[in-house]
């Protein structure tokens, strides 16, 4: 299987540790697909002219990753601010002003050569690429992680253009997790996954739903488990196995990265 994400990148900075980690969803789900196995892993963003940006590139090229096609702009790095508290990670503002905030990636021919040559795309809510979601569904299967953006209006708009729709719904109920995917199937997504925290998750491909639980694990840090669930669904999932089988294979790869620190390690100092 060959993946090519496109959009985020960030520094997760933790400022009780006094350290960042490279991190983001569309790069998270590109290093963990490599992890997984995946032969070849792409990822096109837009990185910002920092030394952050520039740490960042160097862990993806060490994970195997090719980030060729990425831009650069005149602009700091998108540096959310994490606080950890009983081992789940709590957001807080960081600056504005990014290169996450200020740009976003328009897709030229030269990337659609590019791109047209793996399996599949990943992409987020957070990519600034809504835009362009024709034109890459055009190509290839677009995987699309909503976060908890699940208002009508963005699934309406976006869900036409998305093989597979990832949900984060740790907060909902099962009436409301069933009303979700069924709203989500009915504007074209073929697969409609929502991670459940602590409950596991809930997954439709149309004809039947599948609840998938946790892995008891000693957390270190959930950052990044939710992006390892996606990799390790869709490195199994297009890789041939079933539903079952991709959603078994998601939640050892998820309980995994809750046992370390940052999304996928490469700890610098703030």
């Amino acid at each position: 299987m060959k993946l090519c994400a496109v959009g985020d990148n960030v520094c997760d900075c933790y400022v009780d540790e006094g350290v960042y980690y490279p991190g983001g969803n569309s790069v998270n789900v590109a290093v963990n697909c490599k992890k997984n196995g995946c032969s070849d892993v792409n990822y096109i963003g837009v990185f910002g002219d920092d030394d952050k940006a520039d740490y960042i590139r160097k862990c993806l090229e060490e994970e195997g990753v090719t980030t060729s096609r990425s831009r650069k702009v005149y602009a700091p790095s998108a540096q959310p601010r994490v606080r950890l508290v009983d081992g789940d990670r709590v957001f807080e503002k960081g600056p504005r002003d990014t290169c996450q905030h200020l740009f976003s990636l328009h897709i030229v021919p030269e990337d659609i050569e590019v791109i047209k040559k793996y399996d599949c795309i990943h992409s987020s809510c957070y990519s600034n690429i809504e835009n362009e979601l024709p034109v890459l569904s055009s190509l290839l299967e677009v995987a699309f992680d909503y976060s908890d953006r699940r208002d009508d209006e963005y699934i309406a708009r976006t869900a036409p253009y998305v093989t597979y729709a990832f949900f984060s719904g740790s907060d909902l109920s099962d009436e409301a997790c069933h009303d979700l995917i069924r709203r989500t199937h009915s504007y074209g997504a073929k697969i409609v996954g929502i991670t459940l925290g602590g409950r596991g998750a809930m997954f439709s491909d149309g004809n039947e739903i599948l609840l998938q639980g946790v892995k008891k694990v000693d957390v270190v840090d959930t950052m990044g488990a939710g992006d390892s669930f996606i990799a390790g669904f869709l490195t199994s999932y297009c890789g041939k196995r079933n539903l079952k089988e991709a959603l078994e294979y998601a939640s050892e790869r998820a309980a995994l990265t809750c046992q370390i620190p940052g999304g996928w390690g490469h700890p610098h100092l703030l």
